[in-house]
C-alpha cells in the first residue's frame, strides 16, 4: 500500500498531511489560505494521488510558514509512501497550456533534492497571497521528498494562470513518475539498485 500519514508541529504550524499514491484524484485540502488550498486540490487532482491536508498556523504573521511547512509535510510523506521506490517510473514530465501561460515542469525521484525554478510572475499577489510562496512551496516539497525538480514559464501573464499552471504541470509530472512501469515492476529504476 503506497500510502503515508504524517504531522509536524512547531511554534508557528500544526500540520498533517495523508496521502495515496494509488488514489483517484480525491482532495480535502484545509489550510486557512483559500488560494494555496485551490492549489492543493489541483496538485491531487491532476496527480491523482488522493491528498487531505490539514494546516493550523500563524496566519496573523503571514502565510509563508503554513505554505511551507505543508510543503516540508507533503515531502517527506511522499518519499515515504514510495518506500524503495521499486517499480516505479522515476521520471515524469509536462509541457500544460492554461489559457496565456505555458509551463513546462520535469522531474525525477532521484533521492537528490534539488530545484530550478524559473518562473516570474507579472504580479505580487493572487488576491492576497503572495506569489512569491509558490517558490516556497516547491522548494520545500522538493527538498524534503528528494526530488529532482525543473519549472519553468515559457509563457504568461496572467499571475493566477502562471501558479495554476506551475501546480498542474508539477502534478502531472508526479502521477507519471509514481506511476508503476509494467515492463519492470520489480526493480528499482537505477543501474545503482537504490534510489
Amino acid at each position: 500500500m503506497r500510502k503515508a500519514s504524517l504531522s509536524r508541529e512547531t511554534a508557528e504550524t500544526a500540520i498533517e498531511v495523508e496521502i495515496d499514491l494509488d488514489g483517484s484524484g480525491a482532495y480535502d485540502c484545509q489550510t486557512g489560505v483559500g488560494f494555496f488550498d485551490h492549489m492543493l486540490d489541483q496538485l491531487a487532482r491532476h496527480s491523482l494521488i488522493d491528498i487531505r491536508v490539514r494546516a493550523k498556523g500563524d496566519l496573523h504573521i503571514d502565510d509563508h510558514h503554513t505554505v511551507e511547512d505543508v510543503g516540508i509535510v507533503l515531502g517527506k510523506a511522499l518519499a515515504q509512501a514510495l518506500g524503495d521506490k521499486k517499480g516505479i517510473r522515476r521520471y515524469g514530465a509536462c509541457l500544460l497550456p492554461m489559457d496565456d501561460t505555458l509551463v513546462r515542469a520535469a522531474l525525477d525521484l532521484s533521492g537528490r533534492p534539488h530545484l530550478v525554478w524559473k518562473v516570474d510572475f507579472t504580479a505580487p499577489k493572487i488576491g492576497t497571497f503572495d506569489t512569491e510562496l509558490v517558490r516556497e512551496f516547491f522548494t520545500a516539497l522538493a527538498m524534503n521528498g528528494g526530488i529532482t525538480l525543473h519549472v519553468e514559464r515559457i509563457d504568461g501573464i496572467n499571475s493566477h494562470h502562471i501558479a495554476e499552471a506551475a501546480f498542474k504541470a508539477v502534478a502531472r509530472s508526479l502521477r507519471e513518475a509514481v506511476e508503476a512501469d509494467p515492463r519492470k515492476a520489480d526493480a528499482i529504476p537505477s543501474t545503482k539498485g537504490a534510489l
